[in-house]
């Protein structure tokens, strides 16, 4: 028997209001209460364990201190109800790894569970949690987190490049393996920086046992992935890139969890976090465990998740995943494998009321945060305040101008005049919802291919149309979003094995699309008109959505400057269009400020080389017009840089 570390039930973090408010649901900070914490105890210093789990007969904490004995180092069941067991053990340091020995009272069940509350575990395939404490880091952003309204806001440029950590840069000469946190703040903030993007996305952070689920199936929602370093280390990250005027927003997954037997599932013998019933506890698509929404107790655990990483990593936005699998009871399911709400509908009214008081408490919290959806099908009101019975999210990823426009792009030219709505559809509920343009990992994953290899023709042509989707997509209403690899035009379909083909760069074809990428970054950034009103439909007007025969589309985007207006003619035809006529709201001349196909960007050198000048010719309900010249295949953007006299 090992004694060299004294237990100690007196000690306790939770106060009555702490248990109250846990089994209301209403407690959003409970990493400050369960899980481990370093702390001193009548002048000796120790570690305090609490863990949720009613169901236990008995519960141990069995670590490097106690070499791993299950009887050495019990913990004492709360007297009131909460189902909470705790402890203080004394001499315990900093780094050392433990797990929860759970003896259940139902069947014999006994499990060695990681700790839901660690801020840290071992890298996986190991899965033993460390004690560890966050609050040895200095934080260096106190000017960004002052302005991240601003950044934030919905007049804001947003654009937001979408990563994977362990695939986005390798060092292949050391065995292939990923960059670290550090490392990373070197390697990311630079290229942020260069490509003009104002915020970051990082796919799923907190820890995953399997390398292939992304990070899409946690085990640990507190505790940021050893993979690439420690908490401190990503908090340097994330430090350094709000002091280089970079937002991080991060992939935030409670819809389901991993399958894992030292994870949350069957947690103390029982479905905990879980419901029971498969109907509504597995989920068929992932083959992963679905949170019961119900439960209080879960409430409060997932809220405190995603308020622990806005309060403790300084996050500015989360991406709450698969939004729709958990509005949907039978998301994914066949007619009988699902079971209705009591009013015999498929809406999860759990889910819904869960996902409001998520909303709620963030933004009460922290206001000038980014709370988005990614909700692919027609759910009302996703980005309407709860006090009007809308969600209450900031932003919706908009699944549907992805679908629709990434088909459109994959007709040979000759076949688009037949599928115009799908370029067109768009902007009939483009201001339904406070939408965001995703062309996310999901589009480049599964066998789908490359953006660049949805593009029909030959090389140049592919180039050609993927110059022109991103032009639409910059000038589109909408915040934007982009995974890496598009920027760079990369053939091969993401592989979260390997680094990016960082190498097709030495193609002229390849580094100046890139170059075009942070051209258009910088465009979307310093034209107001192009940002301010992309969820308003003050901000949009078309010129002529009706040129189907001619593959052409033209709009306004506009800000509460006239003289900031930007004009914008798309031509998805391989044929160039001369003396192409459009109406236009001022007298002046007009000039290019953005030609997709720019000989600068590889293009085929194409467009109006000065200005424009516009003639009293009303035309599509205008007092002005003006003639050009569209390239094929190619997208402008104009800005009036002077009026006529007399104008």
């Amino acid at each position: 028997m090992i004694l060299n570390h004294a237990m100690n039930y007196e000690v306790s973090r939770l106060s009555e209001l702490d248990v109250y408010l846990f089994k209301q649901g209403n407690h959003t900070k409970l990493y400050e209460k369960l899980g481990s914490h370093i702390m001193e105890y009548n002048g000796r210093a120790g570690v305090y364990f609490a863990v949720w789990a009613p169901n236990a007969q008995r519960v141990s904490v069995r670590g490097d201190f106690n070499h791993y004995h299950t009887d050495t180092h019990p913990l004492q069941l709360r007297g009131d109800e909460s189902g909470i067991w705790e402890g203080f053990i004394e001499g315990v340091e900093i780094g050392l790894t433990y797990k929860y020995h759970i003896v259940s009272k139902f069947h014999n069940i006994i499990h060695d569970k990681s700790d839901p509350f660690a801020f840290y575990s071992e890298k996986p395939s190991k899965s033993a949690s460390r004690v560890w404490s966050i609050a040895e880091y200095g934080w260096g952003d106190r000017v960004w987190m002052n302005e991240r309204y601003a950044h934030n806001a919905h007049s804001a440029p947003i654009s937001v490049y979408e990563m994977h950590l362990g695939s986005w840069m390798r060092k292949v000469e050391e065995e292939n393996r990923y960059l670290t946190y550090r490392e990373l703040a070197v390697e990311l903030v630079d290229y942020m920086k260069r490509m003009h993007y104002t915020h970051v996305e990082f796919m799923p952070l907190t820890e995953y046992p399997f390398f292939g689920s992304w990070g899409y199936q946690v085990v640990g929602y507190f505790a940021a992935t050893a993979r690439f370093g420690t908490p401190q280390d990503l908090m340097y990250l994330i430090d350094t890139l709000h002091q280089n005027g970079v937002g991080v927003i991060m992939d935030w997954v409670p819809s389901h969890f991993a399958v894992d037997m030292h994870g949350l599932i069957n947690f103390d013998g029982t479905a905990l976090y879980e419901h029971e019933d498969p109907r509504q506890g597995y989920h068929p698509e992932w083959g992963s465990i679905i949170f019961n929404y119900g439960r209080n107790e879960v409430k409060s655990f997932l809220i405190s998740s995603a308020m622990f990483w806005f309060d403790k990593y300084h996050i500015d936005g989360i991406r709450v995943d698969a939004v729709a699998s958990m509005l949907y009871l039978n998301y994914a399911r066949k007619e009988g494998e699902w079971i209705p709400n009591r009013y015999g509908g498929d809406g999860n009214l759990e889910a819904v009321d869960f996902l409001r008081q998520l909303n709620e408490s963030a933004y009460k919290e922290f206001p000038d945060i980014l709370m988005i959806a990614e909700e692919s099908t027609a759910w009302p009101m996703v980005t309407r305040p709860v006090s009007v019975g809308g969600l209450g999210f900031g932003f919706k990823w908009n699944m549907g101008w992805m679908h629709d426009t990434l088909k459109y792009m994959s007709y040979d030219p000759i076949y688009r005049e037949h599928h115009h709505q799908q370029l067109t559809f768009s902007m009939w509920y483009g201001f339904d919802e406070n939408f965001m343009l995703p062309l996310s990992h999901d589009e480049v994953v599964h066998m789908k291919g490359s953006l660049i290899n949805k593009m029909p023709g030959d090389t140049n042509q592919k180039f050609a149309h993927l110059r022109a989707l991103y032009g639409y997509m910059m000038a589109h209403p909408g915040k934007k979003l982009l995974f890496m690899g598009g920027e760079i035009a990369q053939f091969a379909e993401w592989n979260f094995e390997r680094s990016l083909d960082w190498h097709l760069l030495e193609n002229p074809l390849h580094a100046n699309l890139q170059k075009m990428v942070a051209d258009l970054n910088l465009i979307y950034r310093e034209e107001r008109a192009l940002h301010q009103y992309d969820e308003k439909r003050e901000g949009f007007e078309w010129i002529d959505d009706a040129d189907a025969p001619r593959n052409c589309i033209s709009f306004i985007r506009k800000s509460d400057n006239p003289d900031e207006t930007v004009v914008v003619l798309c031509n998805f035809a391989d044929s160039t269009r001369e003396f192409y006529r459009v109406g236009v709201p001022y007298n002046g001349e007009y000039q290019e400020i953005f030609n997709s196909q720019s000989a600068y960007y590889e293009g085929w050198n194409i467009g109006n080389t000065g200005p424009v000048g516009a003639v009293e010719e009303p035309l599509h309900g205008r007092p002005y017009s003006i003639t050009l010249t569209l390239p094929p295949v190619g997208v402008i953007y104009l800005k009036r840089i002077g009026t006529k006299k007399g104008a």
